[in-house]
């Protein structure tokens, strides 16, 4: 599981009103999100004509090394 170190900003009533991440755990949350999305995405599309699971994936991370 990711480990996250946050830091919260509170108002002047002590009330948690937001929270900052440092940069990398910010990428590995953002990095996360877009997996899981593109998962859910494929797994709706099952139906087309388009690359297979494991095609898609070995894509994927070729336009993750690009970045």
């Amino acid at each position: 599981m990711l480990s996250i170190k946050k830091k919260y900003i509170i108002d002047e009533n002590r009330k948690k009103v937001a929270v900052q991440l440092d940069m990398a755990t910010f990428k590995q949350i953002e990095e996360l999100l877009e997996d899981h999305a593109f998962a859910k995405i494929m797994k709706s599309n099952k139906k087309s004509n388009g690359l297979s699971l494991q095609e898609a994936e070995k894509y994927y991370r070729k336009l993750k090394k690009k970045k």
